[in-house]
């Protein structure tokens, strides 16, 4: 489920690739035969926050905002198409 509580529940499926933008709620809500989740954090972002609600980070938008962008695509490098099409804001 992507968004948080409400967001949209996604049916992913072998092969597929979800790359989620800072701040982006998200939790697996089964585990199908076979599945896999990883998470990759660009160097220097290792380290991240577990924000559950806007009480406990009164700050949340400007953290998120200071995010820096990758420095190329995460799947398919420097010819990636993910930096062309991701929109800020």
């Amino acid at each position: 489920k992507l968004g948080g509580d409400s967001g949209e529940t996604l049916t992913l499926a072998a092969g597929d690739v979800v790359v989620l933008p800072a701040g982006t709620g998200h939790c697996r809500l089964s585990d199908g035969r076979g599945l896999v989740v990883m998470g990759g954090y660009p160097k220097g972002q290792e380290h991240y926050d577990i924000c559950r609600s806007l009480a406990e980070r009164p700050d949340w938008a400007e953290r998120i905002g200071n995010v820096a962008l990758p420095r190329t695509d995460p799947v398919f490098g420097e010819d990636g198409a993910l930096l062309k099409l991701w929109r800020v804001g």
